[in-house]
């Protein structure tokens, strides 16, 4: 999938570090941390891995955050989005400004109990959003081991799944639109796109337009491939999701982004589509009906 950030982050090393603090304090409504302490306090996650980051922002506001990226792009410096830290394989540590939403930016803005749709801040730790949704009948379906603390755009980051994923889907499954924000300072909300909108966004032009057309020729190049490639897996979460793009899905940008791990956007807001508890399968999953289920097991022999 080519980049939709227009420039690259330069190395870490290259960054006017001082200039870079002094822009986001004046520029980003919220707390900048570049003391020894701070960084020290992000340079890991759930894994094994440390980065020290370059700095940390705890943006007060969804807006606040947008800017601190603008800011990061200006001087050249790489920007990584941290939910509760739970990532198991280092996705929320690099030499990057740490961008964390969990403290300010966990808003649920807004719930269509008939629609069965809200919408929800990055931050958003996952027990909070199915407690207030309980009042609804609704949850978000898709329940990693760590849903007392992870919050929903890390969820969307990995695409998770945990225990419920086969009963309810992985986070793609339950994404239908996010608002997302480039690294040269494009904002878009997207979801699937009709043929009729993507010609509209082509005769409007600009940036978005040349996204769209970008997206467009990798389905055109590479539609066979796609197709054959990319299995029909229940627990499939490597890789971008370039099967979202496909003619018969709709080419759907969210899905297509959701599992991106930070690479192409900064996900601002999101559109989730919570199901009913117990529902099984929740609208939108298709799960063929099992006649029988068998459960194996083996005895292990242990020898010197």
């Amino acid at each position: 999938m080519p980049r939709m950030s227009g420039t690259s982050p330069l190395d870490a090393s290259a960054v006017d570090v001082a200039g870079l603090e002094a822009a986001l304090r004046e520029a980003v409504d919220g707390e900048v941390r570049f003391d020894a302490g701070s960084r020290g306090a992000y340079v890991t996650d759930g894994s094994n891995y440390r980065q020290v980051p370059i700095g940390v922002v705890v943006p007060r506001t969804v807006e606040a955050g947008a800017e601190a990226v603008r800011v990061c792009a200006r001087f050249g410096a790489p920007g990584l989005s941290r939910g509760g830290g739970t990532s198991l394989a280092g996705q929320t540590t690099n030499t990057a400004v740490v961008i964390d939403w969990t403290k300010y930016c966990h808003a649920l803005i807004s719930v269509d109990p008939d629609a069965r749709t809200c919408v929800v801040e990055p931050g958003i730790v996952l027990d909070a959003l199915n407690q207030r949704l309980s009042g609804h009948g609704l949850q978000f379906g898709p329940k990693p081991s760590t849903h007392s603390h992870c919050a929903l755009g890390g969820m969307i980051g990995n695409n998770s799944c945990g225990a419920s994923a086969q009963a309810y889907g992985k986070t793609v499954d339950n994404v239908r639109r996010l608002e997302v924000l480039t690294y040269d300072g494009l904002r878009m909300w997207v979801g699937p796109t009709t043929e009729a909108e993507r010609a509209r966004i082509a005769a409007e032009g600009g940036r978005k337009a040349e996204i769209y057309a970008g997206l467009d020729r990798i389905v055109t190049e590479y539609l066979a491939d796609i197709r054959r490639g990319f299995p029909k897996n229940p627990r499939r979460v490597s890789g971008y999701n370039l099967d979202s793009l496909l003619p018969e899905n709709g080419f759907d940008v969210a899905r297509a982004l959701v599992g991106s791990e930070g690479t192409l956007v900064t996900v601002l807001r999101a559109e989730p589509t919570p199901t009913q508890p117990g529902r099984w399968p929740p609208r939108g999953v298709s799960t063929p009906p099992a006649r029988w289920t068998s459960s194996l097991s083996h005895s292990t022999r242990m020898s010197r």
